[in-house]
């Protein structure tokens, strides 16, 4: 799937902004046809946006099920003989399209793209009517899982990661056009040779026999370095200018259909432009590569939340959290729960920003809920729970994913989940083929999961197949807490067991939460910002001292919304900055270590 784009010969059209939204409790809306005609008791709604903070109505908020998008949207009179297409960049967490009255669509899975040809179905030059029907509900089958109880105060969705689940039309809504003849896919690939870049590409194309494929290189300046024509092939790049940590370097590749007439004379049918980061990653030992240098991640897990709108998308927080990024010294962050707006990785590629990308499997741990350890009442992995369905959905969301990012820079690890049971019989028998769906899908890039203290080593049984070992570690918070002197020997004890199975490690999440303007005269006291930065230069005592630790993320770049608990007050409060994003003491704390001030 190629994402909507202007160029020469293809148009796109925003449907971002507001819709007309109704909430469905009853599930009535499927039956009784409201797609059919204008949404009764609608109010507005908009997108990009979670819907559950924007009304001051606890019903919208907490809702569980379907809710009801609508708008109309002119289809321009230009686009008369052209394919149009109806793309969403997600929907969480699943959504049933229609136009007019068809039904154009289905799609599983809340952080991905999906769309429809519709061309059938509108005239340009009129309007047509889009309904989407979003349903939020959680289940054993769905990723991430969860589960609807009946309880005497009606059904609760009950889930089992920490953060709040937020729902709607999270990001941007398109219609676009493509001749009918065009491209569908392109899949690139770099390499090094010396000061000499090699970039392999791979497309594909519908209803184009007799045309040409033709693909053209261009420096970030426009100037052209090279063209070939054919399918796939490999160009070489004289000189070439890397993209490297800190240095988001860029070419255009703009691929081409091309109609050759009988004389001289040739048309350009469809055209479509990839940026393209000549870098390569490789792990070697415990050292993570990348263009054949040791690199050492520093920076954090963060979530896409923010007041208001939630999950939704929006520039200028993608804008001002990469400006917090440069000034702490951050160089990466994972994509923690779930993949990002695809903004966010464009952004991170031409910033030089390292990305640890990484599916939406969150809460497929029954040993855990909220981040709170302790049993949940299910088992994780049975014929009635995790079973071989969800498999199949969680396979999807590896395919879906390396699919929308595979061509970005930024991103050069594959997490398939974060924090899953994995101490178990039935954990590795679920996870070993994921890892080879994860490794059909890109041979280019290794691959790994998030593994939490609940499976520490010597007991974990998926750690195996991973090509990194990624570890979520909280010695000093929900073990050893305000013991930090324990802390410090539990967690060297078991990083100097994991150092010796030969492969990196990266700490992807470490954290204490920290209320904002608590203060305490003794650093050995939780929550207060002293214990904070005493909490983390303990740990970074112990990362320095284990050469195969080549990486520390904290846990988090900024607070986030929760669901309700005695454990969260107005959220997860790990973040280094708050969650309008002012500075904690940790945060200026970082930014001395992460800038070699300390």
């Amino acid at each position: 799937m190629l994402r909507p784009q202007d160029t020469c010969t293809r148009e796109r059209k925003s449907l971002s902004g507001l819709w007309q939204f109704a909430l469905d409790p009853a599930r009535e809306g499927r039956s009784a046809g409201w797609q059919s005609g204008p949404l009764a008791d609608a109010r507005e709604m908009a997108v990009p946006a979670s819907y559950n903070d924007i009304a001051a109505d606890a019903a919208v908020r907490d809702h569980i099920g379907d809710v009801w998008y609508q708008r109309t949207v002119w289809v321009p009179r230009g686009w008369e003989g052209s394919r149009v297409v109806l793309h969403l960049e997600s929907a969480t967490h699943r959504a049933t399209v229609w136009v007019d009255d068809v039904e154009v669509l289905f799609h599983e899975g809340g952080y991905t793209p999906f769309e429809a040809d519709i061309t059938e179905h509108v005239t340009p030059g009129r309007q047509a009517r889009i309904t989407v029907l979003v349903d939020n509900t959680l289940t054993w089958q769905s990723i991430p899982p969860g589960v609807v109880e009946d309880t005497p105060a009606g059904p609760r969705q009950r889930y089992w990661h920490d953060f709040f689940n937020y729902a709607g039309l999270h990001r941007h809504v398109w219609l676009y056009t493509t001749s009918p003849a065009h491209l569908t896919d392109v899949t690139v690939t770099t390499d090094l040779d010396g000061d000499t870049g090699v970039v392999g590409y791979r497309t594909a194309a519908a209803d184009a026999e007799g045309l040409t494929t033709r693909v053209v290189l261009r420096d970030a300046d426009g100037i052209e370095v090279t063209r070939a024509d054919g399918t796939e092939g490999r160009l070489t790049v004289p000189a070439v200018h890397r993209w490297a940590p800190g240095d988001g370097y860029l070419y255009d590749l703009e691929l081409q259909l091309v109609e050759r007439s009988g004389g001289a004379g040739e048309r350009v049918v469809d055209s479509y432009h990839q940026s393209v980061g000549v870098r390569t990653v490789k792990v070697d030992g415990i050292r993570f590569l990348i263009n054949g240098e040791p690199f050492h991640f520093t920076g954090f897990g963060k979530h896409e939340d923010v007041p208001v709108i939630g999950k939704g998308h929006n520039d200028a927080y993608l804008l001002h959290d990469f400006e917090l990024l440069h000034w702490i010294g951050a160089n990466s962050f994972r994509t923690s729960h779930y993949p990002y707006s695809e903004e966010v990785i464009d952004y991170a590629d031409r910033q030089g920003i390292v990305l640890i990308d990484e599916t939406a499997a969150v809460g497929l741990n029954m040993g855990l809920g909220g981040g709170i350890f302790g049993g949940q009442g299910y088992r994780t992995f049975s014929p009635e729970t995790a079973n071989d369905a969800t498999q199949e959905v969680h396979a999807q969301a590896i395919r879906e994913l390396v699919a929308r990012d595979k061509n970005h820079p930024s991103v050069v690890l594959w997490s398939i989940a974060n924090e899953p049971e994995s101490d178990t019989e039935a954990a590795e028998d679920y996870f070993r083929p994921l890892f080879d769906v994860a490794r059909a899908a890109d041979p280019t890039r290794p691959v790994g999961f998030v593994n939490v203290m609940l499976a520490p080593h010597g007991k974990c049984r998926v750690s195996q197949f991973a090509d990194v070992l990624m570890l979520n570690r909280y010695y000093g918070w929900y073990v050893d807490t305000g013991d930090l002197a324990a802390a410090e020997i539990s967690a060297e004890t078991e990083l100097t067991a994991w150092a010796g199975d030969g492969k990196p490690i990266i700490i992807t999440e470490y954290g204490a939460d920290t209320y904002p303007g608590l203060h305490s005269v003794v650093a050995g006291s939780p929550w207060s910002e002293e214990y904070q930065i005493a909490y983390l230069e303990t740990n970074h005592r112990v990362f320095d001292r284990i050469d195969a630790v080549v990486g520390e993320q904290m846990w988090n770049f900024a607070d986030f919304a929760t669901t309700s608990g005695i454990m969260r007050v107005g959220g997860n409060k790990k973040g280094a900055f708050t969650r309008d994003r002012q500075p904690k003491a940790a945060a200026h704390h970082l930014r001395r270590r992460w800038r070699g001030e300390l």
